[in-house]
């Protein structure tokens, strides 16, 4: 069943966050087990990071983390984890903000778009639904689409409101 979009929106409504993070680490781990793919150590703990907020998260800045916590402190650690989490649909790359986010949706066929606050830097994913005008025009013009990523900038519903009382 498809959900509306307001309901497939993740990243800037309340929920239980330790629950979102344990959730997103065992489908991982459940994969990777059917799959018979490693989930290091410093990957598992890569997809933590990136769990651990809903904001898009810089390379290096996952190093300095992995760095801190004895995981390793040279850039192909934590770019060699990113790619393997990228690869297996666990992270989406933000390209506008240079950065890596959390798939909302792991395991699923999607194409993610992302919803990025410009005040606070958050960001939310959602999914673009297969009836877009972009799918239909490339299908017209005979180019086939292979992937889609739609990023948006605009102000969260915390930063509205923020903005309102000031």
């Amino acid at each position: 069943m498809q959900k509306n979009i307001a309901e497939s929106v993740v990243g800037f409504t309340r929920h239980d966050h330790k629950r979102c993070v344990a959730r997103g680490l065992k489908q991982a781990d459940t994969y990777c087990r059917l799959h018979k793919l490693r989930f290091t150590e410093v990957r598992r703990r890569t997809l933590g990071i990136l769990l651990e907020s809903h904001s898009a998260v810089g390379a290096y800045d996952v190093l300095e983390r992995l760095k801190a916590e004895g995981l390793g402190s040279k850039p192909p650690i934590a770019y060699r984890a990113l790619g393997f989490l990228l690869e297996n649909g666990f992270i989406h790359r933000v390209e506008r903000l240079n950065a890596y986010i959390a798939c909302s949706h792991p395991g699923e066929s999607h194409d993610p778009a992302f919803l990025i606050c410009t005040d606070c830097k958050s960001v939310a994913e959602t999914s673009i639904s297969s009836t877009s005008s972009l799918l239909k025009s490339a299908k017209e013009s005979g180019f086939e689409i292979a992937h889609t990523t739609l990023e948006a900038e605009g102000q969260c519903p915390s930063c509205q409101k923020q903005a309102d009382r000031e």
